[in-house]
């Protein structure tokens, strides 16, 4: 198909020495961060970070629903407002959508996400989830609302702002475009992670569905990053930088959205200085993030939280997550270390490392584990670190809000 006046090259920005500088850093700092925690408990962020993440997401899209709101939903305990319980419900649709993709890179040595496919199938599990009233928008051409139907392409005319999407019966043939180009084994040393970068916009540019596009391109970055793949994604993310920088990142969007300004600014329709910004801006809140992440992971810092934590917990001056509200003894603290260090941790040994007696050991073990923040695979097995949304936040200072209300403590 002719794409006409639409053409969206280029779908690289021209590799100049920063942008290359800027992905040898993400490369390099990413690796670093992956390396500080035992794999067992990487999993345990991961699983904490799932979370965080559809918080973040939701809020780009001006949706908060807090962490702990969101556990609670996992738990199936939903508000009984109803307009909150729907935001629990589409931040469940998103966690289970990354479960999906996590499971799918896993399942295969080799996967193409910018396959037309993939991005259509990432797109119908969100929809699958949804809450009802998320699967309608505003008909732009009259009154009523249009359901959108998931993995579907769109069949009308969008804008968004300032920028008016290609026509409908040109997508597919920009996501077959997109789909050769972006194919990760056409790109070799750091040149993936500015693909990464370049393919976010371009898919947002594309525009393919009717709505919910936002979303599916962060969970097709998703998936794009650990494919590539780029060790210790999953221990940062970039949603939790888009959102808090919001504003910076809808005007690179834009200017990446610019018509080319003349024959030395690459080639085709869009602007090659535009994407070159936007990569720029990207990777830039990537070694924000990963900054980010690494300080909070580091060993000796995480030991200190941990300590603090069980302090405050033994001396009652933040309550206990369990019904019966005990506090904590302070040698709980020995325990959670060593979870920490060591990832599964067979239960004698934890008895033995707090020092207590082996019946008062037992106590604080089980306790724990009531308390989530130790878990197991089995019902006598060895167990391993647990963050739970009560704990993290105490660990883990910035990653989200304290407050379940938001609006009034959070400012993008």
């Amino acid at each position: 198909m002719n794409l006409g006046p639409h053409l969206m090259e280029p779908l690289l920005p021209e590799r100049g020495a920063i942008l290359e500088d800027l992905a040898r850093e993400v490369v390099a700092k990413s690796a670093a961060l992956g390396g500080q925690l035992h794999p067992a408990t990487q999993e345990a962020v991961a699983g904490l970070l799932r979370i965080v993440n559809s918080y973040y997401s939701n809020l780009i899209e001006g949706h908060s629903t807090h962490p702990i709101e969101i556990e609670k939903a996992m738990r199936q305990d939903y508000s009984k407002d109803p307009a909150r319980r729907e935001l629990q419900q589409e931040s469940l649709a998103h966690i289970a959508c990354q479960k999906k993709i996590d499971e799918a890179l896993a399942a295969q040595t080799r996967i193409n996400p910018a396959r037309r496919e993939f991005i259509c199938w990432v797109h119908e599990e969100v929809y699958k989830e949804l809450p009802e009233e998320f699967q309608w928008v505003g008909n732009r051409d009259g009154g009523g609302k249009i359901r959108v139907v998931g993995g579907q392409l769109r069949n009308r005319y969008i804008e968004v702002g300032r920028h008016v999407g290609p026509a409908p019966e040109t997508i597919a043939a920009f996501l077959d475009r997109f789909e050769v180009f972006y194919d990760l084994s056409r790109h070799h040393g750091v040149t993936p992670v500015i693909a990464a970068a370049a393919a976010h916009h371009r898919l947002m540019w594309i525009h393919p569905f009717l709505d919910g596009n936002g979303r599916a391109a962060r969970l097709f970055t998703d998936a794009y990053l650990k494919s590539i793949p780029l060790a210790g994604y999953g221990l940062w993310n970039i949603s939790r930088g888009l959102a808090r920088h919001r504003d910076a990142y809808m005007a690179a969007l834009s200017l990446a959205d610019a018509p080319r300004r003349n024959d030395l600014d690459g080639r085709g329709n869009l602007s090659s200085e535009g994407l070159m910004e936007f990569c720029q801006f990207f990777l830039k809140i990537s070694l924000d993030q990963i900054d980010y992440m690494g300080s909070l992971l580091h060993l000796d810092g995480l030991r200190d939280r941990i300590a603090g934590y069980v302090r405050l917990r033994s001396e009652e001056i933040i309550p206990s997550p369990s019904p019966d509200g005990r506090p904590l003894k302070t040698e709980a603290a020995y325990m959670l270390m060593e979870a920490l260090t060591r990832g599964r941790v067979p239960r004698g040994d934890m008895i033995r490392i707090s020092g207590l007696a082996e019946r008062t050991g037992r106590l604080v073990l089980s306790q724990l584990i009531d308390d989530g923040l130790l878990i197991s695979d089995m019902p006598k097995g060895p167990v391993r670190l647990c963050l739970p949304t009560h704990f993290a936040s105490y660990l883990f200072h910035n990653l989200y809000p304290s407050q379940l209300d938001t609006s009034k403590d959070f400012d993008l």
